[in-house]
């Protein structure tokens, strides 16, 4: 049972039961070609990261150039947790160069994309309402996210 004074956090103790949402690739060519990019053997340790960092919103802009109402919570993924997704995700990605992932805050495990972004060179983790309002998270919060490769877009 998690202490009343962290139910509105997304730190985990060590009782604290974990969903397992992904094995690791299993795609024989995504091994391959990981353990020649790497060299050495594909583990789960090199197909799921953590990454920590704020929850920042963007805003959409109107055609008469003012914001409009319509909005996305995004995380940020950058340094080296970007370069081993798109070193472990080369020649998997999707549309936009999007990479299909599984991500977990907390106790809330989801799949979605990552999308590319040049101006930080990293990629954007959307955040959706479902895992804001189940995990008690807002704008400006600093998160720990757990990022596994997926075999392929959400359900």
């Amino acid at each position: 049972m998690i202490a009343p004074d962290r139910v509105a956090s997304n730190e985990r103790t060590a009782n604290d039961p974990v969903v397992q949402t992904n094995d690791g690739p299993t795609d024989p060519e995504l091994i391959r070609f990981l353990r020649e990019e790497l060299g050495g053997d594909v583990s789960l340790d090199e197909t799921a990261w953590e990454h920590v960092g704020p929850i920042w919103l963007w805003r959409g802009e109107g055609k008469d150039g003012q914001p409009s109402s319509m909005s996305w919570h995004f995380l940020t993924i950058d340094g080296e947790v970007a370069e081993a997704i798109r070193v472990a995700s080369s020649g998997y990605s999707a549309a936009w160069g999007s990479v299909y992932v599984e991500a977990g805050i907390g106790k809330t495990c989801w799949r979605t994309s990552v999308f590319p972004s040049k101006a930080i060179q990293g990629y954007m983790l959307p955040i959706k309402a479902s895992v804001r309002k189940a995990e008690k998270l807002a704008e400006g919060d600093v998160i720990t996210v757990r990022i596994t490769l997926s075999k392929g877009p959400s359900r």
